[in-house]
C-alpha cells in the first residue's frame, strides 16, 4: 500500500461533495462555512474547494460524473496534499464508472472521510493508496461550538505527527444528540454523555494483528460483487473494522451481512472484527448478540477477537482508522493499537 505525504501547516487541502449535495443547500452552508475557517485557522490549512461540491443536492444527484471528475481534478493538483468529503449519503458507488485507478495511484495523497465514503475508500484501496475513515466537513469540522479534543488529538496524531505506535483508546464522554442544523443551533454544544462502556470485548484471548481494512456496514452491500471489492486473498489476515450508521440497521441486517461475508470466506480468514458504537447506542446489544451468533456460533470461531463499542464512524467525538495499516488488538488489555505511521 503507498502512504500518503503526511500535511504541514500552509498546505492545501480540497474540499469535494462525492455523495448528498447537503453542504450546498443555502439552509446548511453555514456549516461549510465554520469548517472551511476550523481548517484554516485551527490547522493551519488552505483549503480549496472543488467546482462542484457546492452545487446543491439536485445537481449532484443528477451529476455523478461531475462530482467524480472534482476527485480526479484533486488528485491531479499537485498543489492538493490533502481531500476532505463534504459529507456521506447514500450514492457515491455511482461515481465508479469515472474513476481512473492509474491517478489515484500516481497521485497519493490524504484521502478521508466515512458513512457513505466507504464506497471511495474501497476505490482507493483498489488502487493501493492508504485512505482514511475519519472526520468530514458537515459533522466533525462543524461540530457546533468547538471541535471535539478527541476528535483533534487523532488528525493531529494521524495525518501531522504520526506516531510509531498510536493508541486507539476509548473517550470518556460521547454525544449522539441531534441537533438540528439550523445556524441558531451553531453556538449550541451539544450534550455529552459518560462513556462508561469504554471497550469491550466480545471474544477472543489472544493479541491479534492484522491489516485495516472495512467500513460502514450500511454501505457494504453496495460494493459486494463490483471491481473494488477485494479478492478474498486480501482478507486473509486483516483486521475487519464495521460501524452503523444513523439509519441504524436492523439487527436482522446485520446478521445478514455478516453471514454473506462469511459465505464468501472472509470471516473464517479474519485476524480480527473492530466494531463501532452504534448511533445514539440503538440496537446496542442486539448487534452483540448478532456479531456473537454468526462468528462464534454459525462460523464455529469463539476466539476470533472481536473489539465493540470503538470510537469512530457515526458517534461523536471520533478517531481515524487507515486502511491497509497494521493494528493490533489485545484481548487482554481490550486495546486497539495502530502500529505504524499511516503517512510519511
Amino acid at each position: 500500500m503507498i502512504k500518503p505525504t503526511k500535511l504541514s501547516k500552509g498546505d492545501t487541502v480540497a474540499i469535494v461533495s462525492l455523495s448528498s449535495g447537503l453542504g450546498g443547500e443555502e439552509a446548511f452552508i453555514h456549516r461549510y462555512e465554520v469548517a472551511k475557517q476550523r481548517l484554516e485557522t485551527e490547522f493551519g490549512l488552505k483549503v480549496i474547494t472543488m467546482p462542484h461540491a457546492l452545487k446543491g443536492l439536485k445537481f449532484l444527484d443528477n451529476n455523478p460524473k461531475a462530482r467524480a471528475e472534482d476527485l480526479m481534478a484533486a488528485f491531479k493538483d499537485p498543489l492538493v496534499k490533502a481531500i476532505i468529503t463534504m459529507i456521506g449519503g447514500d450514492d457515491t458507488i455511482r461515481l465508479l464508472p469515472y474513476i481512473c485507478f492509474d491517478t489515484i495511484r500516481n497521485n497519493p495523497k490524504i484521502f478521508m472521510g466515512y458513512s457513505d465514503t466507504t464506497a471511495n475508500h474501497f476505490m482507493m484501496y483498489k488502487a493501493g493508496l492508504v485512505s482514511f475513515y475519519g472526520p468530514c466537513v458537515m459533522c466533525e469540522f462543524a461540530e457546533n461550538v468547538v471541535m471535539h479534543d478527541y476528535t483533534k488529538h487523532y488528525i493531529m496524531s494521524t495525518l501531522f505527527d504520526p506516531q510509531a505506535r498510536l493508541p486507539i483508546t476509548p473517550s470518556p464522554k460521547w454525544t449522539g444528540q441531534h441537533l438540528d442544523w439550523d445556524a441558531a443551533n451553531n453556538n449550541i454544544a451539544r450534550d455529552m454523555v459518560p462513556n462508561p462502556r469504554g471497550h469491550e470485548l466480545l471474544q477472543g484471548d489472544s493479541l491479534a494483528r492484522g491489516r485495516l481494512l472495512g467500513g460502514c456496514l450500511d454501505v457494504l452491500p453496495m460494493i459486494i460483487g463490483t471491481e473494488i471489492w477485494p479478492a478474498i486473498s486480501q482478507w486473509q489476515d486483516a483486521i475487519l473494522f464495521l460501524e452503523t450508521s444513523e439509519e441504524c440497521p436492523r439487527p436482522a441486517d446485520v446478521k445478514y451481512l455478516l453471514r454473506n461475508l462469511a459465505a464468501q470466506g472472509i470471516i473464517s480468514r479474519l485476524a480480527g472484527i473492530v466494531v463501532g458504537k452504534p448511533y445514539q447506542e440503538k440496537y446496542c446489544d442486539e448487534y452483540k448478540d448478532m456479531l456473537l451468533q454468526v462468528v462464534a456460533r454459525e462460523c464455529e470461531l469463539p476466539h476470533l477477537p472481536i473489539l465493540y463499542n470503538v470510537n469512530f464512524g457515526h458517534s461523536a467525538p471520533m478517531c481515524i482508522l487507515p486502511y491497509g495499516v497494521m493494528a493490533e488488538i489485545d484481548c487482554a488489555a481490550k486495546s486497539l493499537c495502530i502500529l505504524e505511521p499511516a503517512v510519511v
